[in-house]
């Protein structure tokens, strides 16, 4: 099973009031655990940088000038996730910011039943109800360990990983314990009746020895 945790960093909190991605960040997972591979894109919104957002990412207009716009990554952007479920934290901020751009270049946006996107934000509450559930609280909690001065879309999605990693009963989530008591158990019997089964002849001799023992045992 392929998913993707993806995670992006904007210029703002609304698409409607003209606000753009600034960088996409994916990390693939193979039956939940991360297979290595990333997929990172910083994107020119071609728009001045607020000052608020600044703070949050760290990413400048001048770095981001010479990086290419939202319509000449899409297609890689696109292979990337394909045919795989979306794991994000807070779908509503990050799935209306994307389905605007691909809409906006004339593709189909990303439809949260058709792409089977998991909402950790919502998956977070039934698990923690009435405790702090932002990515970086439930770091905390998983003892998952955060060395960063600026939020990045590809170090949230690295971290997202890791924290529906432990949503799911952390790295011995796949271990059977029934089966590998089973295996312990044959192992055993196996080590117990594997024995030689070479049969030994005694000798006329040695049974005269043997007869010769028991009677000086007996009369001793």
């Amino acid at each position: 099973m392929r998913s993707i945790t993806l995670d992006i960093e904007t210029t703002g909190l609304s698409f409607l009031e003209g606000h753009k991605i600034v960088e996409i960040g994916c990390v693939e997972l193979l039956n939940n655990f991360p297979s290595g591979k990333t997929w990172q894109r910083y994107i020119n919104p071609v728009r001045e940088m607020p000052e608020e957002a600044f703070k949050i990412h760290g990413l400048s207009d001048e770095f981001l000038s010479n990086k290419p716009v939202f319509s000449e990554i899409i297609d890689d952007f696109l292979n990337f996730i394909k045919d795989s479920d979306l794991i994000i934290h807070n779908s509503k901020f990050d799935l209306p910011f994307i389905n605007y751009e691909l809409e906006t270049n004339k593709r189909k946006g990303l439809d949260p039943k058709r792409n089977n996107v998991i909402d950790t934000l919502n998956l977070a509450r039934k698990i923690h109800p009435g405790q702090s559930v932002s990515l970086d609280a439930l770091s905390r909690r998983y003892k998952i360990n955060i060395d960063r001065e600026n939020h990045g879309a590809l170090l949230d999605a690295e971290i997202l990983a890791e924290v529906y990693l432990e949503m799911n009963g952390g790295r011995q989530q796949n271990i059977n314990l029934t089966e590998n008591i089973n295996k312990t158990k044959e192992n055993k019997n196996t080590q117990i009746f594997d024995y030689s089964k070479k049969i030994y002849e005694v000798t006329d001799q040695e049974k005269k020895k043997h007869q010769e023992l028991l009677d000086f045992i007996n009369n001793f």
